[in-house]
């Protein structure tokens, strides 16, 4: 019997070698992330993928599996023991190699696969792994298959059977790409993009897609390096944005694109060097396709602009928006069960249902729908679009750290100080609190609109904190300071990633 996971083994010990290492806060409500491999090591991950294969015999799915590894120095290693272990639990494995995560998210339609489990950190920086797990296409795990599948890891319950296979699928990229295009619409209008990849995976997908589409492609950090040298692939951290811009404003390009590490987020840079926030790109988007397919619904993360819910030319079309819980598993799941046209992250996760796409978050369709979008609006550049919605201050994404042991007890007693707060109608920033809601996180509105949040990050030892304006950045900056002098009732927070 393969052995009980261990919480903590030392590297470069026997015991290391001989047991399996998993962290249990590597166990995330919609996926896992570990650093490799001070949490987790190669037996391990074995671990987890007799895990996944009991799981998914647990739940009764057919026992295909769709498997692929980003772009870093141990992916691949973690990927074979994965695959080790899933084909001892019974599972019959087809890996298609190095992959964006759509890509594999798509191999379970076109390979004919329920389940996906994709080896990536995402965005994370140099030194994790993880895997974003499925079995009910296009969904991927939520809590409740992230808990059973913890539990399964952690206790040893593995379930051994026959049956477990490996196949590998050459040029898989190559269907994928070509659907891609399939999907696309013939550009009319001559653009130039700046494709920034940050050195991670999408780098050797996003330019050839861009390029068959038939735009002038400008290859910003393509070339693939696993240390990320100039900047994390992330397309919510400024350093990525700001190098974008700097590209566009040097080449003349018509916009800007950014893709995270494992390809299923898009951020945007217009011609003017304006680094456009994923939400506001959302509510773009949600204009142009609102007129195409009027009466539309949109999912969208309590992280997002409340232009959503507010913008005129929203209200005009008839498009309905419903705020949700922030994760890529959430918003999927609710987009399939709303039956919705698309769903936004402020992250940049974009989800388009048909028939635009399948439901799935992909960066590469995110690009697709951004230049369709200029395309039928051949007068006016991405600038122009921009400026057209409602003038709103916002803040990029801000972490500060936090253990993972921690962070969702801090996240309980902030929202207790804002209702506290609330109940005793002492103001925050200045005003009366109008609003709480609290179904991710605790998100608390003034009178006037400004509103700030924080959650506990899903992906990492982090806070996720977001505050937005629809009247100035003075009110922005007095909504920060009052969120952030709450927060700073907690010792167990620590600095910020990045601050407004």
């Amino acid at each position: 019997m393969f052995p009980t996971p261990q919480a903590a083994l030392l590297p470069n010990t026997f015991g290391f070698e001989q047991a399996p290492l998993v962290k249990p806060t590597g166990f995330r409500e919609y996926d896992a992330r570990w650093l490799f491999p001070d949490e987790i090591n190669l037996m391990g991950v074995q671990a987890l993928g007799l895990g996944i294969g009991t799981l998914v015999h647990e739940r009764g799915v057919r026992p295909d599996i769709v498997t692929g590894h980003d772009f870093r120095a141990y992916s691949s290693s973690i990927k074979l023991a994965l695959i080790a272990g899933m084909q001892a639990a019974g599972l019959r494995v087809k890996d298609i190699g190095l992959a964006l995560s759509p890509m594999a998210y798509f191999g379970q339609f076109a390979l004919d696969c329920p389940c996906v489990a994709m080896v990536t950190a995402s965005h994370n920086d140099n030194g994790w792994t993880g895997v974003k797990m499925g079995a009910e296409r296009p969904m991927t795990f939520g809590p409740d298959e992230m808990g059973r599948l913890k539990e399964i890891v952690l206790t040893g319950a593995f379930q051994y059977r026959s049956g477990g296979a490996y196949e590998y699928v050459p040029d898989f990229a190559e269907t994928y790409l070509a659907d891609l295009k399939s999907r696309a619409k013939p550009l009319t209008r001559k653009l130039k993009v700046v494709a920034a990849c940050g050195n991670g995976t999408a780098g050797a997908f996003a330019p050839r897609l861009l390029e068959s589409l038939g735009v002038e492609v400008v290859p910003l950090d393509v070339a693939p390096d696993w240390t990320f040298p100039r900047y994390n692939p992330n397309p919510e951290d400024m350093a990525m944005l700001h190098a974008i811009a700097e590209a566009v404003k040097e080449t003349g390009a018509d916009v800007g694109l950014g893709f995270d590490g494992d390809g299923d987020r898009c951020g945007v840079v217009d011609e003017e060097g304006h680094e456009i926030f994923a939400d506001k790109i959302g509510v773009m988007l949600a204009r142009d396709l609102g007129r195409l397919h009027p009466d539309a619904t949109f999912v969208v993360d309590v992280k997002s602009t409340g232009l959503y819910a507010s913008d005129p030319e929203l209200q005009r079309v008839g498009a309905r928006t419903d705020y949700w819980k922030t994760g890529h598993s959430y918003i999927k799941r609710r987009v399939n069960e709303l039956s919705a046209l698309a769903g936004f992250e402020k992250s940049g996760h974009f989800f388009f249902n048909e028939p635009i796409g399948r439901g799935y978050d992909d960066g590469l369709l995110t690009a697709i729908a951004v230049l369709e979008m200029l395309d039928r609006n051949p007068g006016r550049s991405m600038a122009e679009l921009y400026r057209a919605l409602p003038q709103t201050w916002g803040s990029p994404t801000m972490s500060p750290h936090c253990a993972d042991e921690a962070k969702y007890g801090v996240v309980d007693k902030v929202t207790a100080r804002f209702r506290a707060l609330q109940a005793a109608g002492e103001p925050v920033a200045g005003q009366r609190i109008v609003d709480l809601v609290t179904v991710n996180g605790v998100r608390v509105t003034a009178e006037d609109g400004t509103w700030g949040l924080v959650r506990a990050s899903s992906n990492k030892p982090e806070l996720v904190v977001v505050v937005e304006s629809p009247v100035s950045e003075a009110r922005l900056r007095a909504m920060f300071e009052a969120v952030d002098a709450v927060l700073r009732q907690n010792p167990e927070v620590g600095a910020y990633n990045q601050t407004i």
